[in-house]
C-alpha cells in the first residue's frame, strides 16, 4: 500500500530528484522542498498523505518540523537522515515519526518503509473492529482473529491504552505502569524502543493495520476500540 501523495523535505539535491523519480514510478505523486520553511509556506502543507523528512535541514530543523507536523496531521512520517545514535532515534520517535532509516539507504528500502507506515496510519475499512487483550492468555486478539503472544511489558502498555479508551496516554502514565522512573540526568526512558518492538511483533503476526501511533509532546494513542477480557 503506496500513498497518493507525498512530500519529500531534503537539502540533498542529487539524491531528492533520484529518489522522486523512483517513487513515481511506483505511483506517488511527490512534491520535493529543499527547506522545511518553504514547505510550511506552501498552502498544501498539511494534505499530503505522507512526508519524507531530512533531519539536517535549512529553517526549522527536522524534528521541530515533524512536531509541527503531528499538531496538524495524522499521515504517516518517515525520517531519512544521516544521523546516528540511539539518542536521535528516541529524538525522532518521541517527536512523532512513524520510522527512522539511516542513510544511506536503497531507494527500495525507503519504498518498503513508507507502504509499511501507510499500511498503519490509513483509515481502515473496519474502523470500529474490537481488538481484545486477553489477560488470562496474556495475547493480543486481532479483529482478523490472530492471537498474538505478548510479553509483560507489551501487556503492561496494553492494558493502559485499554482504559484509556480512544484517548492520548502520556509517556509519565506509561512509564509508572511500566514500573520505570527515569534516572536523574537522564533522557533515555526506553520507552519509545519498546513501544517500537510492540508495533513489530503486531506487524508480523497479521496485515490488518497497526492503529498505535505517537502523539507529539504528549505520548501514544490506540486509535482503535480495545476490550480487556
Amino acid at each position: 500500500m503506496q500513498p497518493k501523495t507525498l512530500a519529500l523535505i531534503d537539502d540533498d539535491a542529487e539524491y531528492s530528484e533520484f529518489l522522486t523519480q523512483f517513487l513515481q514510478e511506483q505511483g506517488i505523486a511527490v512534491s520535493r522542498y529543499d527547506d522545511s520553511n518553504a514547505l510550511l509556506a506552501a498552502p498544501e502543507a498539511f494534505a499530503f498523505d505522507f512526508y519524507l523528512v531530512d533531519l539536517m535541514l535549512p529553517g526549522v530543523s527536522g524534528v521541530e518540523l515533524i512536531k509541527i507536523l503531528r499538531r496538524r496531521t495524522d499521515a504517516g512520517v518517515v525520517v531519512v537522515s544521516g544521523r546516528l545514535g540511539p539518542e536521535v532515534f528516541r529524538e525522532v520517535i518521541t517527536a512523532g515519526a512513524d520510522m527512522y532509516l539511516v542513510k544511506p539507504v536503497q531507494f527500495e528500502q525507503v519504498a518498503l518503509a513508507i507502504a509499511a507506515v501507510q499500511r498503519r496510519v490509513a483509515k481502515p475499512a473496519a474502523a470500529d473492529a474490537a481488538w481484545k487483550l486477553d489477560r488470562a492468555s496474556g495475547e493480543l486478539i486481532v479483529p482478523d482473529g490472530t492471537r498474538i503472544q505478548l510479553s509483560e511489558a507489551d501487556r503492561q502498555l496494553l492494558e493502559c491504552f485499554a482504559a484509556a479508551g480512544g484517548e492520548p496516554v502520556t509517556r509519565e502514565a506509561l512509564l509508572n505502569k511500566l514500573g520505570r522512573e527515569l534516572p536523574e540526568g537522564e533522557t533515555d526512558d526506553g520507552l519509545s524502543a519498546t513501544i517500537y518492538r510492540l508495533r513489530r511483533r503486531i506487524e508480523r503476526a497479521t496485515p490488518t493495520l497497526v492503529p498505535l501511533q505517537s502523539k507529539s509532546r504528549v505520548g501514544y494513542v490506540f486509535r482503535a476500540p480495545l476490550q480487556l477480557i
